[in-house]
């Protein structure tokens, strides 16, 4: 799936490029619709490819050119490209929107290469209608995008846009005046970019975490800040939660507050139990995520939430134990530290230490 914040960064363009560099490796390959919009340098793209021819419709005396999804499968490709995938077709159509023909295809075991502006998203389209003023007609569920095998992100300046719509490259000049006055400004488009921006940092993130629970990496990737509280029954858990609270508020980043509940806690006083349920409720109430994570130990415990959240700051209040204990037995902290190079650990020194 090509993602592009508006109209005219190039994502035709690019679906077109990638379809000719397939061909050259032998991968059997064919346009099912293409929307060129007059752009030369697009039709010129689609020189040397296989066009599937669309199917015509009478609607209102008007013809209409739509997919033919019939005939991409009785063709059969490999890879079959189709453009503007939030498109709602004609009436009389077999389906009301385009998503769904692409559904119907990939269920017959062809692989699809599509389009898409993120303003079409079902969940952007309210706040694209805040932010443009302009009601979102065209809306596609969430899931599909999310059901690509890749996105990729063709992305473009507010500025370099709006000096193509200028040079005619994206609509013609009597429409480009007005799409430049209207949908295209450049606090329009910055807001947009931002969408699409974080549309697809929110995936790159969700295949970060999968790459990570499959065990291919132990350590915190240092790409993203992610902020960890360990809670325990003990003073100074308030002290270190406040502290990971600023940090995560000043990082932008997400906060998970983490009890690690071993065996022994069974046997703790109603006091301390009570103490962890009232140090959890006061990280929820600073916006932390709260985890109550079964362990035999607390290394074990902090260990595994660390690794599968990818957490790279992680907050505990130290109470640093006897030197003598040192001598014969690793403290947590140093466990941490030796299993999670990566790891920036924070010690909150509680007050009375």
């Amino acid at each position: 799936m090509y993602l592009g914040m508006a109209p005219g960064v190039g994502k035709t363009f690019a679906m077109l490029e990638e379809a000719h560099r397939r061909k050259e490796r032998g991968t059997d390959v064919v346009v099912g619709l293409v929307e060129a919009h007059g752009r030369l340098r697009t039709v010129e793209l689609l020189a040397g490819l296989e066009v599937v021819p669309r199917r015509h419709l009478t609607y209102r005396g008007v013809e209409l050119d739509e997919l033919d999804t019939d005939a991409v499968i009785a063709r059969h490709p490999a890879v079959v490209l189709v453009d503007e995938l939030a498109h709602t077709n004609a009436p009389g159509s077999v389906h009301e929107k385009r998503w769904q023909d692409v559904e119907t295809i990939r269920d017959a075991g062809i692989d699809v290469i599509s389009t898409l502006n993120v303003q079409h998203l079902e969940s952007a389209a309210d706040a694209v209608q805040t932010i443009t003023g302009a009601p979102v007609h065209e809306r596609l569920p969430d899931a599909v995008l999310e059901g690509a095998d890749e996105i990729e992100l063709v992305d473009m300046s507010p500025r370099a846009l709006r000096q193509r719509m200028k040079h005619g490259n994206v609509y013609p000049p009597d429409r480009a005046q007005i799409a430049l006055d209207r949908f295209f400004t450049e606090p329009n488009l910055t807001a947009l970019r931002e969408l699409a921006l974080r549309r697809v940092a929110r995936q790159v993130d969700t295949e970060l975490q999968a790459i990570e629970t499959t065990g291919e990496r132990q350590e915190p990737w240092p790409v993203s800040e992610r902020v960890m509280v360990l809670v325990g029954p003990h003073s100074g858990s308030r002290q270190a939660v406040r502290h990971a609270a600023n940090l995560a508020s000043s990082l932008h980043a997400p906060l998970i507050a983490v009890f690690i509940e071993t065996p022994s806690f069974a046997n703790a006083s109603r006091d301390a139990q009570q103490d962890v349920r009232e140090d959890l409720e006061f990280a929820e109430d600073l916006g932390a995520t709260v985890l109550r994570k079964p362990a035999p130990d607390i290394l074990s415990g902090v260990l595994e939430v660390a690794r599968q959240r990818q957490i790279n700051h992680l907050f505990i209040s130290h109470h640093p134990p006897p030197r003598i204990a040192r001598m014969f037995r690793p403290s947590l902290t140093d466990a941490l530290l030796s299993e999670l190079p990566g790891l920036d650990l924070h010690l909150i020194r509680s007050e009375g230490d």
